[in-house]
C-alpha cells in the first residue's frame, strides 16, 4: 500500500459554549487551520472524511448532508463515519485508508461536537418506557467496571485523582485545552462531589464544544513536516456478549496487537515515546495501560502510581491534558490521533515530550466496544 503522511493539524479552542459559530462555523475554523499547516487550500483536497457521535447528541440529523461547502468538499467525495466516542480515530483511519489505497492524493479529516447545543448526559441515559434509569450519562455505566477494576488489582482509591491531577497540570501548557485549572491538587480534586462510586466530579471529562482537522497526504503530495502513519487497526466486538470482560475489552487487546504487529512494536512501554490515550474517567489510565500492554495485568494503577506517565516519565501519557481536559465526544479521538503527529513532527508546544519519534493515538467508544488506533514516526515507514 501506498505511504501515508498527516501534514497538517487544526484544532479550535475547545470550550463549554461556542455561541459565535455554528456547526458548519466550528468545523470550517478547525479545517482552514489545517490547511494552513499544510500550506493548502481547499482547493488541493481530494476529499473530506467527517466523523460525528450520535446526532442525538446536538439533535441535528446527518449534519454532513449540510457542511459540505463549509469544507470545500462541494463536488468531491465525502463520507461520514459513525463509531460512538471512538468515532474521531476512527475517522482518521478511514482518510488514512483512502491514502494507501491511491484512492485520492490528499484527504481532509474532520471531527466535532457542539454538545452545548444539547445535551449529551441525558441523551446516553435511558429513560422509561423503554427501561428504568439505573444510570446517568456515560459515567454511570462505567463506574462499576472501575470499582471492578479496583477489586482484581487492589488499587487504592487514590489513583484516580493522580491521573486527574497529572492531566490537568498537563492541560495548564495546551492553549486549546478547556479545562485549564491554576494551583489543580489532590486536596482539589478531592474536595469535589461523587458522581459515580468512586468518580468524583474532577475525576471525568468536560461537555465541549469544538472540532479537529487533519491533513492527510501521500508520500508523493507532502508538504511540510510530516508525521508518518505506521500502522493503523480498528476492532469491535458486542455489548453484551457471554462472557465479556468489560474491565479489560478484548477488542482493545486484539486492536493493540495488531498495531504493534503492524509497526514491529514488541515492547510499546519502552519503544513507544508518548502516548495519546482515550481517558475521559482518569481510572481509565491504569485500566488501559494493562489493556493495551503497558503494564502486566493488575499492575496499570503501579505505574501510574510511580509517575511514569507524568510528562517528564519514561512513557508520557496524555501530554495534551487527554479527554480529562477537552471531550467535544465527537472529535476527542480525532485530537488524540492528532496530538500524536504533533509530538512526531516536534510541534505540540510548551507539552512537547523531548525526542519524541514514536507516538501512538487511541479512541474507544461505545460501552468500550469499539477501538482505534494508530501509530505515527517521524521516520518515514
Amino acid at each position: 500500500m501506498n505511504r501515508c503522511a498527516v501534514i497538517g493539524v487544526g484544532q479550535t479552542r475547545y470550550r463549554t459554549r461556542r455561541p459565535d459559530v455554528s456547526i458548519a462555523g466550528l468545523v470550517r475554523e478547525a479545517a482552514l487551520r489545517a490547511l494552513e499547516d499544510a500550506g493548502l487550500g481547499f482547493e488541493d483536497i481530494d476529499a473530506v472524511v467527517i466523523g460525528k457521535a450520535p446526532d442525538l447528541f446536538e439533535g441535528v440529523m446527518m449534519p454532513e448532508s449540510y457542511l459540505a461547502d463549509a469544507l470545500g468538499a462541494a463536488g468531491k467525495p465525502m463520507t461520514r463515519v459513525h463509531t460512538a466516542g471512538s468515532v474521531g480515530g476512527s475517522t482518521a483511519l478511514v482518510g488514512t485508508s483512502l491514502v494507501q489505497a491511491g484512492v485520492h492524493e490528499r484527504v481532509l479529516v474532520v471531527a466535532f461536537e457542539k454538545q452545548s447545543e444539547s445535551n449529551a448526559t441525558w441523551a446516553l441515559s435511558t429513560h422509561l418506557p423503554f427501561s428504568a434509569s439505573l444510570v446517568v450519562g456515560a459515567g454511570g455505566y462505567f463506574a462499576p467496571h472501575i470499582r471492578e477494576y479496583m477489586r482484581r488489582s487492589g488499587a487504592p482509591g487514590h489513583i484516580g485523582t493522580l491521573v486527574a491531577v497529572k492531566d490537568r497540570l498537563n492541560a495548564l501548557k495546551n492553549p486549546y485545552a478547556h479545562l485549564r485549572i491554576p494551583g489543580i491538587d489532590q486536596k482539589m480534586v478531592e474536595s469535589t462531589p461523587m458522581l459515580w462510586e468512586p468518580i468524583r466530579y474532577l475525576e471525568t471529562c468536560p461537555s465541549s464544544d469544538g472540532a479537529c482537522a487533519l491533513v492527510l497526504s501521500s508520500e508523493s503530495a507532502v508538504t511540510g513536516t510530516p508525521a508518518w502513519v505506521h500502522a493503523t487497526a480498528m476492532r469491535s466486538e458486542p455489548i453484551f456478549r457471554a462472557g465479556r470482560d468489560t474491565v479489560s475489552p478484548q477488542a482493545g487487546k486484539d486492536c493493540a496487537a495488531d498495531v504493534y504487529r503492524q509497526a514491529g512494536i514488541a515492547d510499546p512501554r519502552r519503544q513507544i515515546d508518548v502516548a495519546e490515550v482515550y481517558v475521559p474517567f482518569s481510572w481509565y489510565e491504569p485500566m488501559w495501560l494493562e489493556n493495551l500492554g503497558f503494564a502486566a495485568e493488575g499492575e496499570g494503577w503501579k505505574l501510574t502510581e510511580s509517575g511514569a506517565t507524568a510528562l517528564d516519565g519514561d512513557i508520557p501519557w496524555n501530554a495534551s491534558g487527554g479527554v480529562l481536559s477537552s471531550n467535544p465526544i465527537g472529535a476527542s479521538g480525532l485530537i488524540r490521533f492528532a496530538e500524536a503527529a504533533l509530538q512526531v513532527r516536534g510541534m505540540a508546544g510548551e507539552h512537547q515530550v523531548d525526542g519524541a519519534r514514536t507516538a501512538l493515538g487511541h479512541a474507544y467508544g461505545g460501552g468500550a466496544q469499539f477501538f482505534a488506533m494508530w501509530i505515527v514516526g517521524r521516520e518515514m515507514p
